[in-house]
């Protein structure tokens, strides 16, 4: 097998670190994310040691800031010669509206505009290697709504609408971004991991789920299996592709998505 270089985002606790810890032991070089130097390099390392492989390096940005998103980009680029695999993996459940030094609300920048930064910032380095994936952790949670004068909360902010908005944009994201990149070397798709025993599903429904493994399968499958090998536009449950919510196909409307939060990267960013 051919290791892949593989990028994942919230990989130090989760469906993040159990993701980045099979992919480690497939035998690939897999960059472990956090957004601090400290729980980054201990989640390396318990990876480096759970899996045997030493071909586990960490990275870091808080993904609530736009020059730490551009700075991971070019650590990445300044690394490596190549990116088979962007993993967008983070997601924060936010109980209230809590507004970043930036402007934005936190679940909207951290879901949804965080990872659209990032897939943009490396782009180029995903376009020069062959076969290359971006992969994005939506929800069966996503909206089958959106309010353009309100991903902010301006007007209202209700937690559960936010996240499930903000599970929307990723649908949405992946969708205009396999349109976009269909004459490329590069695939886009997007998945649900499952109802998961997490402190995301904890913070938002106090409840527990599946285990991280199990979450953590779609993901897998997604970045290396050969069975997704050229295949784009896809919307993920148990390893198949399933039906996302009717306006995720709306393309005026992933348009307009992509435009507000092009606008925001360059006014921000």
């Amino acid at each position: 097998m051919n290791a892949k270089v593989i990028l994942v985002t919230g990989a130090t606790d989760g469906i993040g670190k159990q993701t980045a810890l099979e992919l480690a032991q497939m035998g690939h070089k897999v960059l472990v994310h956090g957004r601090n130097k400290a729980k980054s390099e201990t989640a390396a390392n318990a990876i480096r040691e759970m899996s045997g492989n030493e071909n586990v390096e960490a990275v870091q940005a808080d993904l609530t800031d736009f020059k730490e998103i551009k700075a991971l980009a070019e650590e990445v680029k300044g690394r490596y010669n190549r990116l088979d695999v962007l993993l967008n993996n983070t997601g924060v459940f936010e109980n209230e509206r809590i507004i970043l030094p930036n402007g934005l609300e936190r679940s909207f920048m951290v879901n949804h505009v965080a990872p659209f930064t990032l897939t943009l910032e490396l782009l180029d380095l995903l376009k020069n290697t062959p076969t290359a994936r971006v992969v994005n952790v939506s929800s069966m949670a996503q909206s089958g709504s959106i309010d353009f004068d309100n991903l902010n909360g301006e007007k209202y902010f209700d937690p559960y609408n936010a996240y499930a908005v903000s599970k929307l944009e990723n649908v949405l994201f992946t969708y205009k971004l396999a349109r976009m990149l269909k004459d490329e070397n590069v695939t886009a798709n997007c998945l649900h991991p499952g109802v998961i025993n997490t402190k995301l599903l904890h913070a938002g429904w106090g409840m527990g789920g599946a285990s991280v493994h199990q979450g953590a399968q779609t993901s897998v499958f997604a970045a290396v299996s050969p069975e997704m090998e050229g295949k784009t536009g896809l919307y993920l449950v148990n390893q198949k592709p399933a039906k996302s919510v009717t306006l995720s196909h709306d393309k005026k409307v992933q348009e307009r998505l992509w435009e507000i939060s092009l606008e925001i990267v360059q006014r921000l960013g």
